[in-house]
């Protein structure tokens, strides 16, 4: 009896997990199917799952309708650069809260966590004025800058690191190690998980930010792909969805490739110090 219950309750797991995962990956196939068809299958009822004839002149089409070369360029330069600044930001304020003693420290933190309760939108105004005083709207830095000092990768590496063995610091400290190589040598590579979980969150949030480039860009040649997108539909408007589907699988298909090679270390990192306060 007891055996029958325990198989029962894993055919009940394992049915919600599919069922979890279709919620996911079924729009995700019509996003793709969609892409491969026109306009007649696309507003067909029943759904036509199986395009009968693809269009796979729909993504030819779309790259060329609106110029994604450069909004690739553009996305690709920002989403770096920016994830750069904030990594590293994160690593070293989180380094300075856990392993440093100095006045107000605590203080430090409990700002750091109140800049998190800090809705987005209340900051694009004094951002805007910063960036326009100092000569830097429709440009890189422009986009880049505002979002170099998010205080939600260093709270979470805060955390993990609050988990580390002392042992292990010590030894470094032993050796005559600074903070940098200390950080370099002993952190890093003890900590790649919860990086990588860092580095993923801010890549996506990056790539896929819409609001503050159209806000801090005015020309066509600065824009990033979620723009470029709104530009292509725009153009097109709802006659030409199999182009907007094809454009919007341009967006989602880098971040999606790189979740699915590195989303081991994101469930690792996540739970990481989690216990930890």
């Amino acid at each position: 009896m007891t055996a029958v219950r325990a198989h029962g309750g894993k055919v009940v797991r394992y049915a919600l997990l599919i069922l979890v995962a279709l919620v996911f990956v079924v729009p995700l196939y019509w996003l793709f199917s969609a892409s491969l068809k026109d306009l007649r299958e696309i507003y067909t009822f029943p759904p036509v799952w199986v395009p009968t004839d693809p269009k796979f002149s729909n993504y030819s089409e779309a790259w060329n309708t609106a110029p994604f070369g450069r909004f690739y360029l553009n996305t690709i330069i920002a989403t770096f650069f920016g994830v750069l600044l904030e990594v590293v930001n994160a690593l070293l304020t989180a380094y300075a809260l856990v392993f440093l003693r100095f006045p107000g420290k605590n203080i430090i933190f409990i700002v750091m966590l109140a800049a998190l309760m800090i809705p987005i939108h209340v900051t694009i105004l004094p951002n805007y004025l910063t960036i326009a005083s100092l000569g830097w709207v429709n440009t890189y830095q422009g986009i880049i800058l505002p979002g170099a000092s998010v205080a939600f990768g260093a709270f979470l590496l805060r955390q993990h690191f609050l988990t580390l063995p002392g042992e292990i610091l010590e030894a470094a400290r032993l050796d005559g190690a600074t903070h940098l190589q200390t950080l370099w040598y002993v952190i890093l590579p003890i900590s790649k998980p919860m990086i990588v979980t860092v580095t993923l969150i801010s890549v996506v949030t990056k790539w896929n930010d819409f609001l503050w480039p159209l806000i801090v860009t005015n020309s066509t040649g600065m824009r990033t792909l979620p723009i470029g997108l709104s530009y292509l539909f725009n153009q097109e408007g709802a006659s030409q969805w199999g182009l907007i589907m094809a454009a919007t699988i341009f967006v989602i298909l880098p971040v999606l490739l790189l979740f699915l090679r590195w989303q081991k270390h994101i469930v690792s990192g996540l739970t990481s110090g989690a216990t930890k306060g």
